[in-house]
């Protein structure tokens, strides 16, 4: 789930260079086994849970599991050096951003043989799982963002779930007039997944591929309608707070904690945090799938992780391994466990009729209204050069008008994505 950082030169030197085959081939003893590279800190209780899984797939196959957590910070490194080194593990979780990057460097196998038939998987994580017409990321889990709230707030204010535009903007100024020492709503402008649902909801977009060229969606009257909308909660109708400008969802996340926010989007795994953190305040908790500018929902980004293997691994085991970690009985835990959703459609469905109230919208919203950033080797760059929060940010301090703001963001989206 995590951005990726701008290529390296051991990552194209990484060109000619593959790992030979179990445990990337460059130890005997590694060889004997199946090499897995997990992502840190997604799953608080990860080790019991591999340990299940690898004892399941040793007793099916008679091939031992070597699992190693890799934090998410390093992923990016870690993989280029191993590229570079012929140290690569058999399997690995990749951040859905790395997928096409590594798929373009000839890193990953092409799994669309082994998985065939993707109609099962959520269409998001399958897309952006695929690369010139090939699926090199099997779906693992997802999260969402849709919108957290204080029930306590809402109740004590008589106040019901917006479900359009108007109602969210009617809701969180009342809110802020009620409320002197809550922010209503922030508006982070360091937070690029909070921006694109209201750029999508308005019938907006980032960018899209047209022919053999990327062509930046940012300045069309749709786009510049959401980020307005956005922008304007601050701006015009007082709900945000001056300091959310240079906030990250973590700040989010922290200034909820403290009592200081009334509703945010937020994403799916945010409130076992807020409840962990404060339990009281987790008995206060709501949610709802983020409404579109006249009903529905808008689009919010759907990120998350694939399981990729790599090229000179035995991708018959490893997909043996995938297939154990993407089944319902292990899929099932993990979401149990790490408050993400699953990667097949059947599974979350399952949890869209869940009674849970911190856990249907999430779901809804996944089904409902979810999409993909733009499937670009070079989007980790964007992400990297902090594009749409500079974009939103020169609108919240004034250094821009939002048709400045976009023409800026979309000339760098297109010169990044079109770079050769």
């Amino acid at each position: 789930m995590q951005p990726m950082i701008p290529r390296t030169a051991a990552v194209l030197t990484a060109l000619a260079l593959t790992a030979a085959g179990c445990g990337g081939g460059g130890d005997d003893e590694a060889s004997e086994g199946l090499l897995v590279w997990i992502m840190e800190g997604t799953n608080p209780d990860a080790t019991a849970y591999f340990d299940a899984v690898g004892e399941r797939y040793e007793e099916e196959t008679g091939t031992p599991v070597e699992v190693q957590f890799v934090p998410w910070a390093d992923a990016h490194d870690r993989f280029t050096k191993g590229m570079a080194g012929g140290t690569l593990p058999d399997v690995a979780e990749l951040g859905t951003t790395f997928t096409p990057e590594f798929a373009e460097l000839g890193a990953l196998a092409d799994l669309t043989g082994q998985a065939g038939d993707t109609s099962a998987y959520n269409e998001a994580l399958v897309e952006a799982g695929t690369y010139d017409g090939s699926l090199y990321g099997m779906p693992w889990y997802a999260g969402v963002r849709s919108v957290l709230y204080r029930t306590d707030v809402f109740e004590e204010h008589g106040l019901e779930v917006p479900e359009n535009w108007d109602e969210l903007r009617e809701t969180a100024v009342a809110i802020s007039e009620a409320e002197e020492d809550m922010v209503a709503f922030p508006v982070p402008g360091d937070a690029a997944y909070s921006v694109m649902p209201f750029v999508w909801g308005a019938g907006g977009g980032i960018a899209e591929r047209s022919g053999d060229r990327w062509e930046g969606l940012l300045t069309s009257e749709e786009s510049r309608e959401g980020l307005t909308y956005y922008t304007d909660l601050a701006l015009e109708d007082g709900v945000s707070s001056t300091g959310a400008a240079t906030w990250k969802e973590t700040d989010v996340q922290d200034n909820f904690v403290d009592g200081n926010v009334a509703m945010a989007i937020s994403g799916s795994w945010t409130p076992r945090a807020i409840s962990e953190a404060d339990p009281e305040l987790g008995e206060n908790l709501g949610a709802f799938p983020i409404p579109g500018p006249d009903g529905g929902y808008s689009p919010s980004f759907l990120g998350g992780s694939h399981l990729g293997v790599f090229e000179g691994a035995d991708t018959e085991a490893a997909w043996s391994y995938i297939e154990l970690l993407t089944g319902d009985e292990f899929a099932r835990r993990w979401t149990e466990e790490s408050t993400y959703f699953p990667g097949k459609q059947a599974q979350i469905e399952a949890l869209a009729d869940s009674e849970d109230p911190l856990v249907r919208p999430f779901a809804e919203q996944i089904l409902e209204a979810s999409r993909a950033a733009p499937v670009s080797p070079k989007w980790g760059e964007v992400e990297g050069a902090q594009v749409l929060p500079g974009m939103v940010q020169s609108v919240l301090n004034g250094d821009a008008t939002v048709e400045e703001a976009t023409e800026t963001a979309n000339t760098e989206i297109e010169d990044t994505l079109n770079q050769d």
